[in-house]
């Protein structure tokens, strides 16, 4: 079976929200558009200009029930929707200052008391993800059906919160991707290092609460927990799933 592109995703706001998409032209140097364009920085955030950690925002790691968030973006007036199980659908800009209590007040509470609090949305002029430079997330379709296997649970791909998932891979395969130049449509990517994995993942994406030791069972098969690989745009192109993924 050839590898090819199974699904496209982004997440407008950092840790709140993601979507699919049927295309996307992708830029050299750039993550996919609107990618992690704005995060939500908490009450105890020190913030640089730019690109900043992610121990600065707002995340599923430290509150697992922004995992079921669902977003839209509507890239024409930079308007994302906002929806969730406990919550009725929220509509708002993240760069319009008098939306700002909106948000606050629809996701406070999906953040446990006790720890920093969401208090403004910021951006950087590029994605931010969590490296420090503009990434791609690859991820392999088998094996997230093979940890779901060992952990004798149907795991959804929406855990790991990647960009382009890839079918047709073995399992694994993907962790003997760094270095290597992956060709899709007309872009090119060159895989750079994978991802270690946080608590994020032990969350449910359809509910927000905790189901399954992710991390235990990469640590008790593989001794770490890494999960998926980070890669840069080389070439720039428009993709679209269904896509051959060539290994170069």
């Amino acid at each position: 079976m050839k590898a090819r592109l199974n699904t496209i995703c982004r997440h407008p706001i950092k840790s709140h929200g993601r979507e699919s998409l049927a295309s996307v032209r992708l830029s050299a140097g750039a993550g996919l558009p609107w990618d992690r364009h704005w995060a939500v920085a908490h009450d105890a955030a020190r913030l640089v200009e730019g690109w900043n950690p992610c121990v600065n925002f707002a995340r599923g790691s430290k509150a697992p029930a922004l995992m079921a968030i669902n977003a839209a973006l509507d890239e024409s007036t930079a308007t994302v929707t906002l929806t969730h199980p406990e919550r009725e659908p929220l509509t708002f800009r993240p760069d319009d200052a008098a939306d700002l209590p909106r948000f606050l007040d629809w996701v406070r509470e999906l953040n446990p008391a006790g720890r920093a609090m969401p208090e403004r949305i910021v951006s950087a002029g590029r994605i931010m993800s969590d490296t420090d430079y503009p990434s791609v997330s690859i991820l392999n379709l088998a094996s997230n059906t093979d940890l779901g296997a060992r952990m004798g649970m149907d795991l959804s791909p929406l855990r790991w919160r990647g960009n382009l998932w890839v079918e047709g891979w073995q399992p694994w395969a993907e962790w003997d991707l760094v270095g290597r130049r992956l060709r899709i449509g007309d872009a090119l990517l060159e895989v750079r290092e994978r991802i270690e994995r946080c608590n994020a993942t032990k969350a449910n994406p359809a509910t927000g609460r905790i189901e399954g030791d992710t991390l235990g069972a990469l640590r008790g098969a593989f001794g770490h927990q890494d999960f998926g690989v980070y890669a840069v745009v080389v070439e720039g192109g428009e993709i679209a799933p269904g896509m051959e993924v060539t290994i170069q």
